[in-house]
C-alpha cells in the first residue's frame, strides 16, 4: 500500500500542476513543430513560446525580447556570470554574497582563477547582506553583483530595490537569482534596478529542464552554447516548446495561489517549533512566505529527515543542489551557527496542500525523534 506523502521540501522541486502536465502534452503531440521551421506547424510553435516569453516578461516587468530560455535556474546563473565575465572591458571585481547558490558560488570560483578580484558580500546573523560593505566594496573597478533576491536554504528576503540603486550609482551590472521568488514575490527589474534575473519553471509547479534568464537591453553576452542562433543569438539548441508552455501555464496558476494563507500556516509551524526547543535560522520578518529553516541541538538532521521520510513526511537539511556532497553549510556559517546548530538543521518549505492537521502531524513527530534522541544519550 502505498503511503500518504506530507511534502514539505518545496525548495528543492514542487509538483508539477495537473493542467501543466496537460499543456506539455497538447505541445508534445498536436503542436509539436521546430520553432525554427519555416511551415505553419514551426509558425505555430514559435507563435505559442513568444506568447509564453511576454506573458514571463509581464510577470518582472520585463519586455518579452529580454528573456532568454535556457534549462533552468543553474544555467542561467552561469550564462549570466560567465556571459558577462570575458566582456568585461577593463573591469576586474566581482561581489557576490556569502550565501549564495551553489550555481554563483561556484562558478564565481572558476572566475576567481582568471585573475578576477571575487569578495563575498558577509550577511548578519539574520541572514540580511551587509549595504555598508557593498557600499565600500562597488567602485567604477565593479563588473557585477549578483545576490540572490530569496536564499534557497533559509528563505530570507533581500532588499534588491536598494543593491539595485548601488549598482546603478557605481556603473555595475546588477544580477538577482530570482529561482526561490518568481512567480511568489514580486519582483519589477525597472524598479529595482535588475540588469539580469535568473528564474526556473519546477520552483512553481512547472516542469524541470526549462527557466529562463532575463537580460536587460543593451546588455552583451557572450552565449555558453552556440550553433542554430536561436534566442537571438544568445542561446544556441531548438527551444523547448514543451518546457516553455509548461512555464507559462505554472505561472498563470501559481500567481491564484493563496499565499496569506501559506504564511499563516508557516508562522504557525515555527511557533510549534519553537515550543519543542527549535531554534529559527534567519530572519522571521524578511522571509518568504512559505519557508522555515530550524535548527535542534543536539541531533543529527540527516537522521531526522530519514525518520520523517518513514512517516511520509519529506523534508531536507539544505539545498538539494548540495544535499549529497560531503560540504560544510556555507549559508549557516555565513550566519553565525555553530557546528551543533547546522548538523541539526533542517529545512521546511510549504505550498499550497499542506494545512495544519499536516503540521501538527509533522512536529509530532519530530518530538517523538527527540524524546528518542534524548533516551538514547
Amino acid at each position: 500500500m502505498k503511503k500518504t506523502i506530507i511534502y514539505f521540501d518545496n525548495g528543492a522541486t514542487t509538483p508539477i500542476y495537473k493542467e501543466v502536465v496537460n499543456e506539455i502534452e497538447y505541445y508534445s503531440i498536436k503542436e509539436y513543430g521546430n520553432p525554427s521551421s519555416p511551415h505553419w506547424l514551426g509558425e505555430y510553435a514559435q507563435e505559442a513560446i513568444n506568447n509564453a516569453r511576454k506573458e514571463l516578461a509581464a510577470e518582472i516587468g520585463a519586455k518579452a525580447q529580454e528573456i532568454v530560455f535556457v534549462s533552468g535556474g543553474t544555467e542561467a546563473n552561469n550564462l549570466g556570470l560567465r556571459g558577462i565575465a570575458p566582456l568585461k572591458k577593463g573591469k576586474n571585481k566581482i561581489l557576490i554574497s556569502a550565501i549564495e547558490h551553489s550555481s554563483i558560488y561556484e562558478v564565481a570560483q572558476y572566475i576567481k582563477s582568471l585573475n578576477y578580484d571575487v569578495r563575498e558580500i558577509p550577511v548578519n546573523r539574520y541572514g540580511i547582506i551587509d549595504l555598508n560593505y557593498l557600499e565600500k566594496n562597488i567602485d567604477e573597478n565593479t563588473l557585477i553583483v549578483s545576490v540572490m533576491h530569496v536564499n534557497n536554504e533559509i528563505g530570507v528576503i533581500q532588499n534588491i530595490k536598494e543593491i539595485g540603486a548601488l549598482c546603478k550609482k557605481k556603473g555595475a551590472i546588477f544580477h538577482t537569482d530570482a529561482v526561490q521568488s518568481f512567480g511568489k514575490e514580486r519582483i519589477n527589474v525597472r524598479d529595482s534596478g535588475i540588469d539580469l534575473l535568473s528564474a526556473s519553471a519546477h520552483k512553481i509547479g512547472g516542469p524541470k529542464g526549462i527557466g529562463f534568464l532575463y537580460v536587460k537591453d543593451g546588455i552583451e553576452l557572450k552565449p555558453l552554447i552556440i550553433g542554430g542562433g536561436q534566442e537571438a543569438g544568445r542561446r544556441g539548441g531548438t527551444e523547448n516548446v514543451p518546457g516553455i508552455m509548461g512555464f507559462a501555464k505554472a505561472l498563470e496558476i501559481t500567481n491564484k495561489v493563496n499565499k496569506d494563507k501559506i504564511k499563516s500556516l508557516r508562522d504557525y509551524l515555527m511557533s510549534k517549533f519553537e515550543k519543542i526547543g527549535g531554534k529559527i535560522n534567519g530572519s522571521k520578518e524578511e522571509r518568504i512566505y512559505n519557508n522555515v529553516n530550524v535548527s535542534f541541538q543536539g541531533i543529527d538532521a540527516e537522521n531526522l529527515v530519514l525518520f520523517l521520510s518513514q512517516k511520509g513526511v519529506m523534508s531536507s537539511t539544505r539545498s538539494a543542489c548540495l544535499s549529497k556532497q560531503q560540504k560544510e553549510n556555507r549559508v549557516l556559517l555565513a550566519l553565525g551557527l555553530n557546528k551543533d546548530e547546522i548538523k541539526g538543521s533542517l529545512r521546511f518549505v510549504l505550498n499550497e496542500f499542506i494545512t495544519k492537521k499536516d503540521i501538527d502531524f509533522v512536529v509530532l513527530k519530530i518530538w517523538e525523534f527527540l524524546k528518542i534522541n534524548e533516551l538514547k544519550k
